[in-house]
């Protein structure tokens, strides 16, 4: 297993990962970092968790760190939503913190008026999601002419967004001789093709093939029909073995009536979707990564590039209309070595999207044996026909 220092990395940055405890390179780390401060192109294909941020986060800090300083942007990070974009620049300070270099994070949402402020003062790195930087672009604010490194994050969610047009926007508005890097947890042929555009001679990195599952993470599903399961959750969450869980519903009104629902029921939960401000989607955030709250509910778009810790479960309380959507949510548990757990709520209309789930993952999710006990009873559904899990006393 090779270290930071055999990457080739400074000093600087060797201190900053020795501070945060990081005591071995992950295996994306490994394969892109050599090459990022190269110079050469690298088109990653890894899901979050697999430490992907670092692995461009830190050749760009030494690359630039070597440089000439300028007022205006020398690095620009292009991420498909607010959360990402944040925790991004979090890391990006982290990692940076003993070197004489600026960045700031832009983002919808918010009062631009700050952010203006912090590219009028320069900045070297510039993380964004694409509206508001489009938005900045066109006010003056923003001038994206001395870009030598970009950095394309989650290509795949900015296309499932509607983004790749804004991307486009964007690349127009930067030199044509840059060093790129894309990265993406699958390889939709618009993105594959975007990538022959932009990239000259790119080093392929990959940690795991596309449209995998993690290994640690065991799968279950159960039978259930649509209107028991709040009560299923409820009766799941008696266990104080689901310490820190994530549930995905599939509409953001769907989250907020869940979230409602677990409250009742003495469940601390918290909700993030696209209809919240950021202050409220970064509070509810906070509470669940300092444990405040057990629960958090979240649409996929919301919670796309959440890196957050020792989730315990992960619950598809409504199960994806697309099989890799699946993939991308049960990567949130699992982590660093971790064991994780993922349990799904399938409803009898529900059951071609898991049809197609295993289909992709390769395997059979096994069904959930039906427990008996103080809280729960055996019943027959009236949708399906299966044994599934049905309330013996009212939460409400």
């Amino acid at each position: 297993m090779k270290s930071f220092a055999e990457l080739g990395l400074s000093e600087p940055l060797l201190r900053a990962l020795r501070e945060r405890e990081y005591e071995q390179p992950t295996p994306i780390q490994i394969q892109a970092i050599p090459p990022g401060l190269a110079g050469r192109d690298v088109l990653g294909c890894a899901q979050t968790g697999t430490g992907k941020t670092a692995a461009f986060a830190l050749p760009i800090l030494q690359l630039l760190s070597a440089g000439r300083r300028m007022r205006a942007p020398r690095a620009l990070i292009v991420s498909p939503t607010r959360e990402l974009a944040v925790q991004i620049g979090e890391d990006v300070r982290a990692y940076g913190r003993n070197l004489p270099l600026t960045s700031t994070v832009v983002f919808g949402g918010v009062n631009q008026s700050s952010q203006v402020a912090a590219l009028r003062r320069g900045v070297d790195i510039l993380i964004a999601t694409p509206g508001r930087l489009l938005d900045l672009i066109g006010q003056g604010h923003c001038y994206l002419g001395a870009i030598s490194i970009l950095v394309l994050d989650e290509s795949d969610r900015m296309l499932d967004m509607g983004f790749l047009p804004d991307v486009r926007r964007i690349l127009a508005a930067t030199p044509p001789r840059k060093q790129t890097m894309l990265f993406s947890a699958t390889m939709p042929a618009e993105i594959a093709v975007l990538a022959a555009k932009l990239m000259t001679d790119p080093v392929r990195v990959a940690v795991t093939p596309p449209a995998t599952t993690v290994e640690k993470v065991v799968q279950k599903v159960f039978m259930v029909d649509r209107a028991s399961k709040p009560d299923l959750l409820l009766q799941l969450l008696d266990d104080e073995a689901l310490s820190r869980v994530l549930v995905f519903t599939r509409t953001k009104r769907g989250a907020d009536r869940l979230c409602q629902k677990l409250t009742r029921g003495d469940v601390n939960a918290v909700a993030i979707h696209g209809n919240k401000s950021q202050n409220a989607r970064q509070r509810a955030l906070a509470d669940f990564r300092r444990g405040d709250a057990r629960v958090l509910v979240a649409s996929d778009i919301a919670a796309r590039g959440l890196d957050i810790d020792e989730i315990s479960h992960v619950v598809n309380f409504d199960i994806p209309n697309e099989p890799e959507t699946y993939v991308h949510r049960i990567g949130r548990t699992g982590r660093a070595g971790a064991a994780g757990e993922a349990l799904s709520f399938c409803s009898h209309e529900e059951r071609g999207f898991l049809r197609a789930i295993e289909k992709i993952v390769k395997a059979t999710i096994p069904q959930a044996p039906t427990q008996q006990g103080r809280n729960h009873s055996r019943a027959r559904t009236r949708t399906t026909g299966d044994t599934t899990w049905l309330p013996a006393r009212s939460r409400n």
